[in-house]
């Protein structure tokens, strides 16, 4: 680990990955969360696939690092607290690039927060317990975090947010008995729930996930030049 990490706080001062458009030029930003035993630079290729990252784009990416390539220890379906403090320290440090981006000027409904795996229930849970409307949110294989029936105590206001939840129905890691169940909380949480379920697919990314990211983001990068 590296920085100001502490047992309390194992991904503090883990520098996070900066691509894209500088953010002072930007007109929106991503927060790219990956996955357990990934890193930043694995998750550009979904970038560099939705157009995120052509010589023309307006988009600002600020990928957090977790330490040692694992934001919390535990399967995400376990109890929050045995995956505690990773967990707090984790959702600390995608908080960490959106308040980057807003401080440059980005406000939230210019934000996308997309991650794969453990990202996109990483991404999930911070739009859960930080409501906003938000340019989207785009899980990728994820759910919310937590026993049963954590994702029904949900109580937020995501005011429309666009929010897809595509996820395989073979996947070993994500029972997609949680992705629906994470897709009826945001849908109660006022979010705009694109649903996508796989037959056959594991725990990949498929192209017709890679197309739902360029037409979310597509939408946002018309919000940022309104």
């Amino acid at each position: 680990m590296t920085g100001a990490a502490t047992s309390h706080r194992p991904h503090a001062g883990v520098p996070a990955l900066f691509a894209g458009a500088p953010l002072d030029r930007a007109t929106y930003a991503i927060v790219l969360v990956h996955g357990r035993g990934g890193t930043p630079e694995s998750m550009l290729p979904l970038l560099k696939a939705a157009g995120a990252l052509d010589a023309d784009s307006t988009a600002a990416v600020i990928a957090p690092r977790a330490a040692d390539q694992s934001w919390y220890p535990d399967r995400f379906l376990a109890p929050v607290e045995r995956n505690e403090p990773w967990l707090t320290s984790a959702l600390a440090s995608v908080d960490a690039a959106v308040q980057r981006a807003t401080e440059a000027g980005i406000a939230r409904e210019r934000i996308v927060l997309a991650g794969f795996s453990q990202g996109a229930c990483l991404s999930l849970e911070y739009a859960a317990r930080h409501p906003a409307r938000y340019g989207g949110v785009v899980a990728l294989a994820g759910a919310l975090i937590g026993e049963e029936p954590r994702a029904s105590a949900l109580h937020a206001d995501l005011a429309g947010t666009p929010v897809l939840l595509a996820c395989g129905d073979a996947d070993a890691h994500i029972p997609e008995a949680r992705v629906r169940s994470a897709a009826a909380a945001f849908d109660a949480a006022r979010a705009a729930v694109d649903l996508r379920i796989y037959p056959g697919i594991g725990h990949s990314v498929v192209a017709d996930q890679l197309d739902a990211l360029r037409a979310i983001l597509a939408h946002v990068n018309t919000i940022g030049n309104v």
